[in-house]
C-alpha cells in the first residue's frame, strides 16, 4: 500500500539539513504502523511525503499503486482528497462549522451531498460515540471529543490511507487512551492503512509494527 524507495529529503540552509537519507519502507494494506524517533529525525516529513504535501529530493514514493513523484500539484490534490485521511495533534476542526458539518467536509470536497452523504456522516459520528453531538459546535466539545470528531472526518470518505500526526499530543492520559483505541478500531473497521507518528509508548504499543527513524535517517523496524 505504501512504498518508499531510497527516499531523501534535504531542506535548504544555511546550512542544508538532510532529515531523510536513503529511506526505504514498505507498509502493507490494512497495516497500522507507528513511526517513532527523536525530534528532527523526519517523522512528520515522512508523513508529508506519503500525503503528497512534500516532494523528495531523491527516490520514489508510491501510495495505493500511485507514483506520487510523477504527479503534478493538481493531481496530488485530487489524490489527497480521495485517498488520504488526516488526524492532527491540534485537531484542526473548523470552529464556525458544527460537528456534523466538519465531518461532512471530505465528502463535500469530493462532490458528495444529499441523503447518502448525510447518512454516512451520521454513521461515522455514531461509530466514534458522538451520535448525539452532530449539531454541537466545536467550542462545546472536550479535547477528546474534538479528536473523535477528527477521526470521523478522516475516515468518512473511506480513504485508503490514514495519516495521524501525534493525535494524542494535546489530550490528557485518559482521553488519549480512549482516542487511541478508537483510532485503531475505526481504521480496522474501515479497512484503511494507517501511519501514526507518535512519541507515546502507549500509542506505539497499539500498532502492528514500529518504525524508528534515527538521526542518521535510517529506518529500523520491529514488531510492537
Amino acid at each position: 500500500m505504501i512504498h518508499l524507495e531510497r527516499v531523501t529529503r534535504t531542506f535548504a540552509g544555511p546550512p542544508p539539513r538532510t532529515v531523510l537519507a536513503d529511506v526505504t519502507l514498505d507498509v502493507a494494506a490494512g497495516e497500522l504502523v507507528a513511526i517513532v524517533g527523536e525530534s528532527g529525525t523526519g517523522k512528520s516529513t515522512l508523513l508529508n511525503l506519503v500525503a503528497g504535501l512534500d516532494r523528495p529530493d531523491g527516490g520514489n514514493v508510491t501510495v495505493d499503486e500511485v507514483a506520487l513523484t510523477a504527479l503534478d500539484d493538481d493531481a496530488l490534490t485530487r489524490f489527497r482528497r480521495k485517498r488520504v485521511g488526516f488526524v492532527f495533534q491540534a485537531f484542526h476542526v473548523l470552529p464556525y462549522l458544527s460537528v456534523a458539518q466538519n465531518v461532512m467536509l471530505p465528502l463535500a470536497l469530493l462532490g458528495s451531498s444529499g441523503s447518502a452523504a448525510e447518512a454516512r456522516v451520521a454513521q461515522m459520528l455514531l461509530a466514534v460515540g458522538l451520535g448525539d453531538r452532530g449539531n454541537s459546535m466545536p467550542r462545546e466539545l472536550s479535547g477528546g471529543e474534538l479528536q473523535r470528531t477528527a477521526i470521523a472526518r478522516a475516515l468518512v470518505h473511506r480513504p485508503a490511507i490514514v495519516l495521524a500526526d501525534e493525535p494524542t499530543g494535546n489530550l490528557d492520559p485518559a482521553s488519549a487512551t480512549t482516542v487511541l483505541a478508537l483510532l485503531r478500531e475505526r481504521v480496522r473497521a474501515e479497512g484503511a492503512t494507517c501511519l501514526l507518528v507518535t512519541h507515546s509508548r502507549a500509542a506505539a504499543a497499539l500498532a502492528d509494527r514500529v518504525v524508528t527513524l534515527c538521526a542518521t535517517g535510517l529506518v529500523e523496524t520491529s514488531a510492537s
